[in-house]
């Protein structure tokens, strides 16, 4: 599991509050914390500041309650808890495993569970409404997808098909074939 987690565990950056006009950047990887900033000032005094760094350790970071602030000040109370769960080793393994697993697992669950999964997450919103998703659950709830099937897909989306009953797509199916015959012999 660890080969999922990859190098960086999290990073996000952002303006900070008003009214500050600074730039941070907050981000951790496996063994350090790093928060950055970038002065944003008209005043003249103020130009030739560089940007800051700070680097601590996972450890340091859960002690450092001057850094912990500041991150909750400029990103909010769910970022902190996630980075202090992050540096205590809480992983997300879940949301680390590639779209062709997340597919293969989701195969398996009931529609129902589907829509509360797509719920949960920016990313697991996306796949639910995938196309990819949408051929896999067609495929495996029709007994055949015909050519004509596919091509109606690719025009409507697999999505629609699935919810389609199966009265209605020979319809549209057998319309599409007399559209594309009319086309062919003008």
């Amino acid at each position: 599991m660890a080969r999922l987690l990859g190098e960086t565990l999290f990073e996000v950056s952002s303006q900070g509050p008003a009214p500050i006009k600074d730039y941070f950047c907050f981000h951790i990887n496996q063994t350090e914390v790093i928060w950055r900033w970038w002065k944003v000032s008209l005043r003249p005094d103020s130009r030739s500041l560089r940007p800051g760094e700070v680097r601590e350790s996972h450890g340091e970071f859960l002690e450092d309650r001057r850094l912990q602030s500041q991150v909750l000040m400029v990103f909010g109370p769910d970022v902190l808890q996630y980075s202090k769960c992050l540096c205590e080793g809480q992983y997300d393994y879940l949301q680390r495993l590639p779209d062709s697993l997340l597919l293969h697992i989701m195969a398996h669950l009931e529609l129902e569970d589907v829509t509360r999964l797509a719920q949960t997450c920016h990313r697991f919103e996306q796949l639910c409404s995938s196309e990819q998703f949408w051929e896999q659950t067609v495929r495996l709830h029709c007994d055949t997808v015909s050519p004509g099937m596919e091509d109606l897909a690719r025009d409507v989306g697999w999505r629609c098909v699935f919810f389609t009953n199966k009265l209605q797509l020979q319809k549209q199916i057998r319309r599409r074939r007399a559209g594309n015959k009319l086309t062919r012999f003008k």
